[in-house]
């Protein structure tokens, strides 16, 4: 399949979907305006989020989106040579200031870094969470992953989907495939060609993770390749939960 026939493939296939897409966000229509839409990105550890789908969040808040960062840990066990209790109160610190770098509210839900537990009253607490923020999309990690917290995250997030009274579109990102993330195929893309200069800001201001290596590691490359199965500068992907394939492609 050409690039032009995918891109086309990909724009098409989204055509009829039942929840509330990306498109339907990012694309807005001339001289109609969007009625703000709430969404909650959830990862595992302060900078999953920015790193995984930060250009995608910056887009969002740009477009007058109100956006809530979960954080299933606090990043206790991040910073080789530091007790959990220093680490955590550095990477609390950091986790604000991304935030604030991406214009949205921040919840750390309070678990421990490499000790993440799924368990009823877990699920509960997280699907108590998304009720109260009442959101129409949420972004969390593919399921199939090296990091159990990811794991964690994005399971507790989907039996949450699952037992939601009020229903959401569910989206998941990757972490670095390959290393973390695996079996990712995408349905879904962003571009964040201009927002890639605030993501990364906001990945820096993560200075006790080394963004210079983290980027370096992977991260850098992954927003490249991704751009490039756009034909732009640098995206995100994503899979969408709806039990089929079905993606929509999203430049602007």
């Amino acid at each position: 399949m050409t690039t032009n026939n995918r891109r086309k493939f990909i724009r098409n296939a989204v055509a009829g979907a039942g929840f509330l897409s990306l498109p339907s966000l990012l694309q807005a229509q001339p001289g109609v305006k969007m009625k703000p839409r709430k969404i909650v990105c959830a990862g595992g550890h302060p900078d999953d989020p920015e790193t995984c789908c930060g250009g995608t969040v910056a887009r969002l808040t740009a477009a007058g989106h109100e956006v809530t960062i979960v954080y299933l840990t606090g990043g206790e066990a991040g910073i080789p040579g530091r007790s959990h209790a220093d680490s955590a109160a550095i990477r609390h610190k950091e986790g604000l200031n991304a935030c604030s770098v991406l214009k949205a509210k921040p919840v750390f839900v309070g678990q421990i870094d490499g000790a993440s537990v799924v368990n009823n009253e877990w699920i509960a607490k997280i699907q108590a969470l998304l009720e109260a923020e009442q959101p129409d999309i949420v972004f969390t990690h593919w399921p199939v992953d090296m990091h159990p917290d990811h794991q964690a995250m994005s399971l507790m997030i989907m039996q949450a989907w699952r037992k939601a009274r009020r229903k959401f579109s569910l989206y998941f990102f990757e972490a670095l495939t390959g290393q973390q993330t695996r079996v990712f195929h995408p349905t879904d893309y962003v571009d964040i060609s201009d927002t890639q200069e605030q993501k990364r800001k906001a990945v820096y201001c993560h200075a006790s993770q080394l963004p210079d290596k983290m980027y370096s590691d992977g991260h850098g490359a992954m927003e490249k390749f991704r751009g490039m199965e756009l034909g732009v500068k640098a995206g995100e992907a994503f899979i969408r939960m709806n039990g089929k394939r079905q993606g929509g492609l999203v430049i602007s």
